[in-house]
């Protein structure tokens, strides 16, 4: 849509509304700028051509978005604009800054130039994004440039951690434990990885890759009672990835006798949810219900 401010030349701002701001902003792809600004607003016609050639400067970097205040008082309201023009600064659908009132253009520069994520924002996307694409050999690479830069990243570490754990790599995963701060165990996933890494070695011990655990089924088969053979398999299970079967032998091992080897049975159980947790939530859900079940 052209629009224009009153009595200044045609621009090329988005209007955003309540009903097209989420589109536009939340899920931009780019950091936004919206600008609050009203047609009788004197100051505004000043502020909106100034940023609108500085969106032309940057080459699609950023985009400008504009919303007018008397026909969007719910919007303004929600961000807390009293007076105008008001601009709120977006990144990644947050929103990250804002000023009141009409800037010099060096610091409307300046504004701006914060909205960028830093070098180590995106040498972690980057890392990220070559893992998801297979690409192991340049993943390795770029983790490793990621934690050169910061290494109490502790969030960074972990994702490593279940890279190194994708690739079977034991010994690099641990000692990349060992480098976690004091801090790391607060953090999302640091049991579950921790719950993965030692079923792995467990699993793994003297072998070269991991066991298919057929032996232990026979063996859990024929001896039901045999809490120590089901917990063996549920490792074996668990560093395989094959979640749902080793919940199935975790619950077993809580049903028989919650106290054994120090209520192993539901600990590990919540690890393992922690394991599904994005990629099965369902799953996840079922399987809370029946441990809440077991347990009263």
């Amino acid at each position: 849509m052209v629009l224009a401010y009153p009595d200044s030349e045609v621009q090329n701002m988005s209007d955003v509304t309540l009903q097209n701001f989420e589109a536009e902003v939340i899920n931009s792809p780019v950091p936004v700028l919206v600008d609050f600004w009203a047609p009788w607003c004197g100051p505004c016609r000043t502020l909106g051509p100034m940023l609108e050639k500085l969106e032309a400067e940057g080459g699609g970097q950023w985009k400008l978005v504009k919303v007018n205040v008397d026909e969007n008082q719910q919007l303004a309201a929600h961000f807390g604009v009293r007076s105008i023009p008001h601009v709120v600064a977006f990144a990644e659908g947050q929103a990250v800054n804002q000023f009141v009132g009409v800037l010099p253009e060096s610091q409307l520069r300046e504004f701006i130039a914060t909205l960028g994520p830093d070098e180590s924002q995106l040498a972690l996307r980057h890392a990220q994004e070559l893992t998801a694409s297979g690409d192991r050999a340049g993943a390795e690479a770029a983790w490793q440039t990621v934690l050169a830069a910061d290494a109490e990243h502790d969030v960074a570490r972990l994702e490593y951690i279940r890279f190194l754990l994708d690739g079977n790599a034991l010994d690099a995963a641990e000692a990349e434990f060992g480098r976690l701060t004091p801090r790391a165990p607060q953090e999302d996933g640091y049991a579950a990885l921790h719950t993965r890494l030692e079923a792995m070695k467990a699993a793994m011990a003297g072998l070269s890759d991991l066991p298919d655990g057929a032996d232990l089924k026979t063996r859990v088969a024929a001896e039901p009672a045999n809490l120590a053979a089901r917990l063996e398999l549920a490792q074996i299970l668990i560093a395989r990835r094959e979640y749902e079967p080793a919940l199935e032998q975790l619950m077993e091992i809580v049903r028989r006798d919650r106290a054994f080897d120090d209520d192993i049975g539901r600990k590990t159980m919540l690890s393992v949810f922690d394991l599904m947790a994005t990629e099965a939530p369902a799953v996840v859900s079922k399987w809370r219900r029946q441990l809440a079940t077991a347990l009263n």
